[in-house]
């Protein structure tokens, strides 16, 4: 498995939303909250915009958001 380069909380939202689909539910000072309706129901997720995300952090983003390492490094 590739390791996952840093990325800024930015460059992260950026990526979820015009690739992913997810949009802005709201925010809460530099945290953003995500969502996506799929057919299996809701998925959400919260992004820090922090200037370089720790990739246990990260991970557990995408996790939540259910997308792969893999998928997400293509964008990178």
């Amino acid at each position: 498995m590739p390791r996952l380069k840093p990325v800024s909380g930015f460059e992260c939202l950026k990526i979820l939303c015009n690739k992913f689909g997810f949009g802005v539910a709201r925010q809460s000072g530099d945290h953003v909250v995500l969502k996506k309706e799929t057919p299996q129901g809701r998925i959400g997720t919260v992004i820090p915009l922090h200037r370089e995300l720790k990739r246990r952090t990260l991970r557990r983003a995408l996790q939540l958001a259910k997308v792969t390492e893999e998928e997400f490094a293509k964008y990178l």
